[in-house]
Order: C-alpha cells, then sequence, then structure tokens
C-alpha cells in the first residue's frame, strides 16, 4: 500500500463561487506568453461592460493578490451582464501545466447543467513566424467549426497539440456535446502584446456580432501595461521550469 509522505504537497483544489447562472457563452482568457489572451479579455469586460459576478478560488498554489487604487480583488474572476449572453472568466492566476486539468474539471463542472453551450478560449502562442502569420487561428471541436465558423475568414491551425488547461477544455468538448473553441494567434515577447490582442477581440466580436471596436485597446492596454509588465516578470519566474512550447506547427 503506498503511503504519501506528510511533506508531500496536495492536489491543487479549485472552486467557483458565481451569484447567478452563466450564459450560454463563456470566454476565457489566461495568464500566458504575451498576455494577449488576457489582455483580450480584461478589454472585453471594460468595453462591454460587465460586472463581476464570481471567481475561482485555488487552494495549494502560489497565490496573487491584484489590486488597483488600493483596492484588492481575487485573480481569477467572472462577469457577465443581464441583458448580454456572454460570461467571461479573466485569470490573471498563472495554471501551471500540470494542474490544467483539476482547473478545467472545476469550471465545466460549474457550467455543466447550465445553460452554457460554448466555451471559447483566447490565446497567444510563442512560435516563430512572419507577417503573414499575424492573424487568428482555430483549433475547434466539429460541432462549434460547424455552427460558427462557416462563412468566418478564420484559418485553422496546423498540426500539433495541447496541453495544460487548453487541452483539458477541449477533451470536455470531444466527449460531450459542449463546443469547444481555442482561437490562437503568434505572440512576441513584450507584454502585453497589443496587437495580438486586438486579433483576438476583432475575431470573436466577428465571429459572435458583438460590435466591438478594438481601437480603444491599445490606449487601454497602455493604461495598465505596467501592471501587466509586472504580471509577465512574475510569470516568467514561475515558468521557469515549464519545457519550451511545441504545441503548434
Amino acid at each position: 500500500m503506498a503511503v504519501m509522505s506528510a511533506d508531500a504537497p496536495s492536489a491543487p483544489d479549485f472552486s467557483v463561487t458565481h451569484a447567478d447562472e452563466p450564459s450560454s457563452l463563456l470566454v476565457v482568457g489566461f495568464s500566458a506568453f504575451g498576455l494577449a489572451g488576457l489582455t483580450a479579455v480584461d478589454f472585453l469586460v471594460d468595453h462591454l461592460d460587465l460586472e463581476q459576478q464570481g471567481h475561482v478560488t485555488a487552494e495549494g498554489l502560489p497565490v496573487i493578490t491584484p489590486f488597483t487604487d488600493g483596492r484588492p480583488r481575487h485573480p481569477v474572476r467572472i462577469y457577465s451582464r443581464d441583458d448580454l449572453d456572454i460570461t467571461v472568466l479573466v485569470a490573471e492566476l498563472f495554471v501551471p501545466t500540470a494542474v490544467g486539468g483539476p482547473f478545467a474539471d472545476a469550471v465545466l463542472d460549474w457550467t455543466e447543467g447550465s445553460s452554457v453551450e460554448e466555451v471559447v478560449v483566447l490565446a497567444g502562442v510563442p512560435v516563430p513566424h512572419g507577417p503573414d502569420a499575424h492573424r487568428t487561428f482555430y483549433v475547434a471541436t466539429d460541432d462549434y467549426r460547424e455552427r460558427r465558423l462557416a462563412g468566418e475568414d478564420v484559418p485553422p491551425m496546423g498540426t500539433g497539440f495541447l496541453d495544460g488547461v487548453n487541452a483539458a477544455l477541449m477533451v470536455r468538448g470531444l466527449d460531450s456535446p459542449l463546443g469547444v473553441c481555442l482561437y490562437v494567434t503568434p505572440v512576441h515577447a513584450q507584454a502585453p502584446d497589443v496587437d495580438a490582442a486586438i486579433r483576438l477581440v476583432d475575431t470573436v466580436g466577428d465571429v459572435y456580432d458583438l460590435g466591438i471596436d478594438s481601437s480603444p485597446l491599445t490606449s487601454f492596454a497602455e493604461r495598465v501595461r505596467q501592471y501587466y509588465a509586472d504580471l509577465a516578470a512574475r510569470m516568467d519566474t514561475q515558468e521557469a521550469d515549464v519545457p519550451e512550447d511545441r504545441m503548434y506547427m
């Protein structure tokens, strides 16, 4: 019989607290290289005047507590608006690859049995690329692709693999009626990569006809650039032991 050492760390435990049932569309952005996805969802919250309705807690992970003007906030927050069918999850907390599965399970257990039909992840990927690759690509389940991407000018990503929380979310979509899509764009090292974030915002705005004007995103990102720079520096420390990303080809 295996015995766990008293010094062995326990698996992280995630829980979701939310005031109302989520919308049919859940859009997610994580702290990742270039912070394009996080910048994009942060802008969606600001531009669409969404209000915080809940948060995700993480027991067993190094936790950050962001604050602005002296007011602290949860690092993983959930936003929505009564008259708009979209819920946005903003994850400033870095979710290591090894715990991506439990994090995704907590979020999807929360959405299961509710009206959520689609989960969309906005992300950047640090791959070598030329100017022609400055666009958004997709990796999506068949039901999502047939329902949302027919006629859209969004090409599929080539060969590769997903890992961490993105892989866990996609697997749930493969094995259930939940439509899951990862919108991904190449990013550069600077944080935030505003051009990459604009591409992601424009894509999700066009696909869902949200009527979003992404032009203010540059000034929005400039207002929080130092905050993002500090967050990126913290991520660099946390990602020191993470293997080089070879997800996409």
